[in-house]
């Protein structure tokens, strides 16, 4: 008896030390994340402030003149920002729809058998690196948009179908799990009240995947905002206004890569700064999207 009551102590004993010891590893893991964002943040603002302080920051984020090298230069980056959201808002325009109805299909039309080749193609989308897309887009879409709309075929609606297709493979994947996690009880309960089979779906499932699905768009945008070497290959890095969809543009993340190599001084610190910028973009979306959630519930 004694021996059973002994051996009972210390199988607690030891799982105790277990969950203290997993509960360290825990702790750890999330300050080492804390950290490194917070390393990331102090790095970009620390280097940003001085710059844009410099500069100035209404002719940093009005003025729509690039020229870090002449004899007088300047360092606005207004037409890089609205480059950027042209692409981003085409790219989401593109991709969401597709990505959101495929996601649907994936999850509640789809054959068996056509599952089984139609999801790990989706997998193999989403491990394409990005330069491979550039080449797509450089090859196919390029010449496609230039025989069909003229012009020289790098712009913003080729820039935006390259990164629609990119962003397919997230949207899909995590729309689909939000799509799979609902009960199925929320899908039975509408067909026994009367719902067709769609209505039950996008007036029941979808709006209970609603978290999962505006992650996926989150995801997609925060890929397509932060995207470069396919952009640099097809946009046509133009560091002006645009006046269509078929002209070519520069986005911010295209301008750090191509420039960042050369730049001293200033002009590094205003590239540094474009990243904080960036950044801030990302951190607002962010938070207007939970803000949407939130009131939506």
């Amino acid at each position: 008896m004694e021996q059973t009551v002994q051996e009972g102590v210390k199988r607690a004993v030891k799982i105790q030390w277990k969950e203290t010891i997993m509960r360290i590893v825990f702790i750890i893991s999330a300050v080492v994340f804390v950290a490194a964002v917070a390393t990331i943040c102090v790095f970009i603002f620390a280097q940003a402030f001085p710059a844009i302080a410099e500069i100035g920051i209404i002719d940093f984020l009005f003025n729509g003149n690039w020229a870090p090298t002449d004899g007088k230069p300047s360092y606005g980056i207004a037409t890089m920002i609205v480059g950027s959201c042209y692409i981003t808002a085409g790219a989401l325009a593109i991709g969401v729809p597709i990505g959101f109805l495929t996601a649907v299909f994936m999850a509640r039309y789809c054959p068996r058998p056509v599952y089984r080749v139609l999801k790990p193609l989706t997998n193999i989308l989403a491990g394409i690196p990005s330069i491979v897309y550039g080449f797509f887009g450089v090859a196919v879409i390029v010449p496609l948009i230039r025989r069909t709309f003229g012009g020289s075929g790098s712009s913003i609606l080729t820039a935006s179908l390259v990164l629609g297709i990119m962003i397919l493979p997230t949207i899909i994947s995590v729309s689909e799990n939000a799509i799979r996690a609902v009960p199925k009880s929320y899908y039975e309960g509408a067909l026994a009240l009367g719902a067709t089979k769609e209505r039950a779906i996008f007036r029941t499932e979808v709006p209970a995947a609603k978290s999962g699905i505006m992650t996926s768009i989150i995801l997609g945008l925060g890929r397509v905002i932060g995207e470069t070497m396919a952009v640099v290959m097809i946009a046509g890095n133009q560091a002006v206004f645009p006046s269509s969809i078929l002209d070519g543009v520069r986005t911010m993340t295209a301008n750090i890569v191509i420039e960042l190599g050369y730049a001293t001084d200033l002009h590094r610190g205003a590239l540094i700064a474009t990243a904080g910028v960036l950044f801030v973009f990302i951190l607002i979306i962010t938070l207007l999207v939970s803000l949407i959630r939130k009131k939506s519930r």
